[in-house]
């Protein structure tokens, strides 16, 4: 148990990421499909999809989104986009996580009464899986961030990895050699968010 804390506790967000990791390829493709293969999901759906881009194809992923940002950031504001977009490029690989879409609609055909729900639980159970993953990734020695730049990227991203068009893009994960701490944050008084009657 305190070891399962442990590791909760010390899965932070990091930026400051390079490309000397402190393991083998071959042990994070290992934790990422264990973490995919053992989260759960509602009603056994397992509609969660992962693309782990390492070498240059995530740096590949990086340059989409820079092409992306480009054309809708100011010229003169363009400098601190780029220079954090590198930042994310610097690291080592990224996690993309995708949502099968037509594993979704097949539930909501066969369960009408929770048909409006099934695309919420989806969600939840690929949110599940993105913290496992980050918390696995952060445990083995590596700095994880989480970003958010869909549906910006999504189309030349899933041209790019030849993924299907019912994959929706939902979140991209980098990590890498974490070069500094993670930046401290402000919690919240904890009688504010959990209340127990006993």
């Amino acid at each position: 148990m305190k070891c399962f804390q442990e590791a909760v506790i010390n899965r932070r967000t990091n930026y400051a990421l390079g490309k000397e990791i402190p393991v083998l390829p071959s042990q994070i493709v290992a934790a990422v499909e264990r973490m995919t293969q053992e989260v759960p999901s509602s009603f056994n759906m397992q509609s969660a999809r992962v693309v782990l881009a390492m070498g240059e194809h995530h740096e590949k992923v990086w340059s989409i989104t820079k092409e992306a940002l480009r054309r809708i950031v100011p010229v003169d504001k363009f400098g601190a986009t780029e220079q954090k977009i590198d930042s994310f490029a610097a690291g080592y690989g990224t996690v993309l996580f995708f949502e099968e879409t037509d594993a979704v609609k097949e539930l909501q055909g066969k369960y009408p009464p929770y048909a409006e729900n099934f695309p919420i639980w989806a969600s939840q159970a690929n949110g599940m899986l993105q913290f496992a993953i980050w918390t696995q990734l952060t445990s083995m020695g590596l700095g994880v961030n989480i970003q958010h730049y869909n549906p910006l990227i999504d189309e030349k991203v899933k041209a790019h990895f030849d993924v299907p068009q019912s994959w929706s893009l939902v979140a991209q994960m980098v990590f890498g050699a974490p070069l500094a701490p993670p930046q401290p944050i402000e919690k919240m008084p904890i009688s504010e968010r959990v209340k127990v009657f006993d």
